[in-house]
């Protein structure tokens, strides 16, 4: 569907719920590619300003601290606080129906999305990358490790199967890093997981995956 629509349906949902602009905080992780921001716009214009949880192709990795801060951002109204989280990978496709393909304002050649799962794809081909930190290239030093534990050994995923994976370990993440944060008998939360797509002709897409709402402690699927 359309970031539009998906923002949209997904806030009418939520407000049967008792989540609203005016009560709670959106959280939103994607990549920090700017075609991304398509998506975080809508998001702004319907839940009001956004906590940044973006990282590299989508990952979550702020940590305690970083979820922390954003609950203590809440608004606390009737005693409780209340969380949406938007957490997505993104990639592109293009007229012809390349997967990975884009084009961005000012560039002629093609351009790719996932950028920083591309480059984690290529380096799995062609066996060049390591698993030592790079404190030059912390966060991309980061997606891999964690992606790479995922990927059965002498795999090497299609963009769509990595993109798919990636979705996977962010919603793990986030779900373990709520479990870690959240105090369920004073907050609500909702998840809003899927992949954000870039298509032909400045399409902007989502597909929606997991999508729930946890109240008074009792999960929801939306």
């Amino acid at each position: 569907m359309s970031e539009a629509n998906f923002v949209k349906s997904s806030y009418a949902s939520l407000s049967q719920y008792g989540f609203s602009g005016e009560n709670t905080i959106a959280c939103v992780g994607v990549c920090r590619d700017e075609i991304t921001r398509s998506l975080v716009n809508e998001i702004q214009t319907v839940w009001g300003e956004a906590f940044n949880f973006s990282s590299l192709g989508g990952m979550l990795f702020l940590g305690k601290t970083g979820f922390s801060a954003a609950h203590h951002h809440a608004p606390v109204v009737d005693g409780r606080e209340r969380y949406v989280y938007v957490a997505m990978p993104h990639i592109a496709i293009d007229a012809e129906g390349t997967v990975g393909v884009c084009y961005r304002p000012g560039r002629h050649e093609k351009s790719g999305a996932c950028g920083a799962l591309i480059a984690f794809q290529q380096n799995m081909g062609d066996r060049s990358f390591s698993f030592s930190p790079d404190p030059d290239d912390v966060e991309q030093s980061l997606l891999k490790q964690r992606l790479f534990r995922k990927i059965a050994y002498g795999e090497t995923p299609d963009l769509v199967e990595l993109t798919r994976l990636a979705y996977d370990v962010i919603l793990e993440d986030l779900e373990h890093m709520i479990s870690l944060t959240v105090n369920p008998s004073t907050s609500d939360y909702a998840i809003l997981s899927g992949i954000q797509i870039h298509g032909p002709d400045k399409r902007q897409l989502v597909w929606p995956g997991m999508m729930a709402a946890v109240v008074n402690g009792l999960k929801v699927i939306l």
